[in-house]
């Protein structure tokens, strides 16, 4: 507080968290909503899971960023100490929902990836998937809502919170959330350590089948050529399956990503933080909070440029259901053909 803002920054800073703000709301209202009104959308399992992801970052842009980004600019705190205890865990709250269903999307991309089909319809039934949304809401209200509101958070550091709450020098307050030990490790460990760990395990079996699909693909292009020279295409849903599935993984990789690269400088510093006597300057602290806050935002526009099936969704929905960005047939209306399925393999007989 003592840093303090210019009135060149404070105006900065307004312009760029309210660009920020705009930016995840309407682009997470855009994916709930193409999802909705996308019937092939709505076939994909995963989608149940973005969708409710997009949920939870619009209330982040909605119920969070507005009073940080008003008390960043004030620079005070003016809407009392049990909303700042409410708005404090709405925001561990939403982060912590966050990062654990992109948990969750990584483990649905492992076993439809990586897995036989049977073996992911027997895994991701309507009930398990239920259940997974559910643990995405429940758990992170064990490390947000339950121990801030009992103050478990700050026992032992009182006398400290209470000497950076009030701001003598200019009569301000402020909204302080500091962690001990304790609380520091089993948030950090529950919100982002466990779930990213999982999450490289299961995109590092993806990264390693996806090499394989892309062999299959070559050794069906290849055996499409027979001795007479002449081409004939190779099995066309089994290799549109492997594509698709491949760029999936890449597109969820590339989320993930972003995400961790948004929100480890923030958890790292909460961890170090309380070991090194709180010493981490303020400024550091806001920095590497909206960055965070920043990944609310960005998804969206991953979903955008990287899927192609969001992509057509998107242009449909801005362009008010122009014809032109229907989805095509993934055959084609030329190639006489009919199809069987084999042990969960699907052929093309001609």
């Amino acid at each position: 507080s003592s840093e303090g803002f210019g009135i060149a920054e404070k105006i900065v800073l307004l312009t760029f968290i309210s660009a920020v703000i705009l930016m995840a709301i309407l682009g997470n209202l855009l994916v709930m909503v193409a999802v909705c009104r996308d019937r092939q959308l709505r076939k994909i399992k995963t989608n149940y899971f973005i969708v409710s992801l997009a949920f939870a970052d619009l209330l982040v842009s909605v119920l969070v960023m507005p009073f940080g980004a008003m008390e960043l600019v004030q620079d005070n705190w003016i809407y009392g100490e049990m909303f700042c205890l409410v708005r404090t865990s709405l925001d561990v709250l939403l982060t912590t929902a966050s990062i654990l269903h992109l948990c969750c999307i990584s483990l649905d991309r492992y076993y439809a990836i990586c897995c036989q089909p049977l073996v992911y319809r027997n895994k991701m039934t309507p009930l398990r998937i239920a259940v997974m949304l559910g643990g995405c809401w429940v758990i992170p209200t064990f490390i947000s809502f339950l121990p801030i509101m009992q103050g478990w958070n700050s026992i032992g550091i009182i006398d400290l919170i209470q000497q950076r709450q009030f701001n003598k020098a200019s009569n301000s307050t402020y909204c302080i959330f500091m962690v001990n030990k304790p609380y520091a490790i089993t948030c950090s460990v529950v919100a982002f350590y466990i779930p990213f760990f999982l999450m490289v395990l299961a995109y590092y079996r993806i990264y390693v089948t996806a090499r394989e699909h892309a062999r299959q693909i070559q050794v069906l292009q290849r055996a499409g050529a027979p001795t007479d020279g002449r081409q004939h295409p190779p099995d066309q849903h089994s290799t549109h399956r492997m594509k698709t599935e491949t760029k999936a993984a890449k597109t969820l990789c590339i989320i993930m990503g972003c995400f961790c690269l948004c929100w480890a400088p923030f958890f790292v510093t909460n961890i170090v933080d309380p070991f090194i006597n709180y010493t981490v300057p303020g400024k550091l602290w806001t920095a590497f909070l909206w960055l965070g806050y920043i990944n609310s935002g960005l998804n969206p526009f991953l979903y955008a440029f990287l899927n192609k099936s969001f992509r057509r969704a998107f242009l449909i929905i801005l362009c008010c259901g122009d014809e032109r960005y229907r989805r095509p047939s993934i055959l084609g209306q030329t190639v006489p053909c009919s199809t069987t399925t084999i042990n969960g393999s699907t052929h093309v007989l001609r």
